[in-house]
């Protein structure tokens, strides 16, 4: 991926779930196996469309998560493609043993859609915050789990779990987030990082919405100097490890941007990775092991320092300080 990404204009006005709901419309209208099941959920999906251009390929299970993945465990087992689409808060919590037993030990070939996921949500609070569930899905064999970066890979990532025989949990948020990419016209495989700028001083590895955090703080830290490496991290497993083995290699310093807690998620994965394999300085920016504050977006992600100006600072203590 070359630089292009950086130059992407603000102001983007479409949710991921709804490019989700999209993408899934135009396939099931060729393939009547795919199917979509919610949990009293398909206006926070944006699904109102496809279910009344598709009546007979969407399911309404209600609030009922337990009930929602074991439908669709069923329904994968006798040869569908079912998509579920229910608040990340509640699927990746309500319905985990499920989400172990149906689906990943079972290896049945469900899509789990986690939507208004990470703080999304906002003034709802830690009931609705999803901030564990990379932790919890990552850990459960069988189970892919991967985290768009914005509406076009999105798309891209849709496209290629359509044909994709493996069970998954994907992340989304619920708001329109700023573009990543100029367009999706790039080449999009499941479980290989995207190096969105080269950089040999430093390397920024992120997943989801802080993607966009991590391309403006590249940019700023040009301006000190600093080559910043980005690198999109959109699977968090299976992780591509040799995209982090050659940052570290090559940069020496990692820090991971992550809409999650700092225990468990993108953090923790690299974290793995680098100390068996290369051991440098890695610093795990998430949010804190605590309830964390009511608000937008934005303002829980510069409240606990998932902002340009936190991670300028941090980029450059650990470049100078070496």
């Amino acid at each position: 991926m070359s630089n292009a990404a950086l130059k992407c204009v603000k102001g983007n006005k479409i949710a991921n779930r709804q490019v989700i709901s999209e993408v899934l419309l135009e396939s099931a209208k060729q393939n009547k196996d795919i199917l979509v099941l919610t949990s009293d959920s398909r206006g926070s999906a944006t699904l109102v469309s496809f279910g009344k251009e598709l009546p007979n390929q969407i399911i309404e299970v209600g609030i009922a998560e337990q009930n929602l993945v074991g439908i669709a465990s069923g329904l994968a087992a006798s040869g569908k493609k079912p998509f579920v689409a229910s608040p990340a808060c509640f699927l990746s919590m309500r319905s985990i043993e499920q989400i172990k037993v149906d689906v990943a030990y079972s290896n049945t070939n469900v899509k789990l859609l986690g939507i208004s996921g990470g703080v999304s949500y906002g003034a709802l609070g830690m009931s609705h915050h999803s901030l564990q569930d990379l932790a919890v899905t990552r850990a459960i064999p069988g189970l892919d789990v991967m985290m768009p970066a914005d509406r076009h890979e999105t798309k891209k990532m849709i496209e290629a779990l359509i044909d994709y025989d493996w069970p998954v949990y994907l992340r989304i948020g619920r708001n329109p987030v700023e573009d990543s990419y100029t367009s999706d016209d790039y080449e999009f495989q499941i479980g290989k990082a995207v190096t969105m700028k080269d950089g040999n001083d430093i390397t920024i590895i992120a997943a989801g919405e802080t993607v966009r955090v991590a391309l403006d703080s590249a940019v700023a830290l040009q301006q000190e100097g600093i080559d910043c490496r980005v690198i999109n991290m959109h699977t968090i497993k299976p992780l591509d490890l040799e995209a982090i083995i050659k940052a570290a290699e090559e940069t020496k310093r990692i820090i991971t941007i992550e809409e999650h807690s700092i225990y468990g998620g993108l953090g923790s994965a690299v974290a793995e990775v680098v100390s068996q394999n290369l051991p440098v300085p890695v610093k795990i920016l998430g949010l804190p092991d605590e309830p964390v504050i009511a608000g937008k977006s934005a303002e829980v992600f510069d409240y606990y320092g998932l902002s340009v100006d936190n991670v300028m600072k941090i980029a450059i203590q650990m470049v100078r300080s070496r």
